[in-house]
């Protein structure tokens, strides 16, 4: 299957293109674009996020680079060997994903990083194609419930069926699980709700 991706300009979310349009005059050197995802199509491994942060991602044309989630995401992923260099927060550190893809369940960063369900549902069918692309899949992570959902979506299966908690594993077919872990925002682990050893946890379980 051709792997299908939202164009520089895509306009199918009128509120997140207004946003990107704010932010392409206040911020013109910002990538202010959908973020493509990061990692090889033949990764065994899929990690899920919400969306681009607006100084994070949005700024540097990459995946939880550039705020606090990065700083967790990356060094966490480096540890397990599914990431090789050193994460330097800028889109060209030189660092590499070896056996792991990101990307997020809505490509354009909304307006104070709460999207939507519109937003959600009209970015699906592009998660949909990054997961059919992906012939060597095996597990997902998704980080959060909106994650988690539109995962859920893509894969065309009940979100009832599969409830969103840290650390569970759905195995939603017979060759791919789906792991959930609090998303590694700045608020979830200054709160504490999630922890470092939380979240490798997470990772530590996974087979790929």
């Amino acid at each position: 299957m051709q792997l299908r991706a939202p164009q520089a300009n895509c306009s199918q979310c009128p509120r997140l293109v207004d946003f990107r349009n704010t932010n392409r005059e206040q911020y013109p050197a910002f990538f202010n674009a959908p973020v493509p995802a990061f990692g090889p199509l033949t990764a065994p491994l899929l990690v899920v996020g919400l969306a681009p942060g607006l100084k994070g991602a949005n700024q540097t044309g990459r995946p939880f680079t550039g705020d606090a989630a990065g700083d967790l995401l990356y060094p966490t992923l480096i540890k397990f060997g599914l990431a090789v260099g050193d994460y330097g927060a800028n889109s060209d550190d030189g660092l590499e994903m070896a056996h792991v893809r990101i990307t997020n369940a809505v490509r354009c960063v909304p307006p104070q990083n709460k999207v939507i369900a519109a937003e959600i549902t009209a970015c699906n069918d592009f998660l949909t194609s990054e997961i059919k692309a992906m012939k060597n899949l095996s597990a997902i992570v998704a980080l959060g419930t909106v994650a988690h959902g539109a995962v859920l979506s893509a894969l065309g299966l009940k979100k009832s069926a599969f409830k969103f908690a840290h650390g569970a594993q759905h195995p939603v077919s017979d060759t791919l699980m789906l792991a959930d872990s609090y998303h590694c925002s700045r608020y979830n682990t200054n709160t504490g709700r999630l922890t470092p050893e939380m979240f490798e946890a997470v990772f530590a379980a996974i087979q790929v």
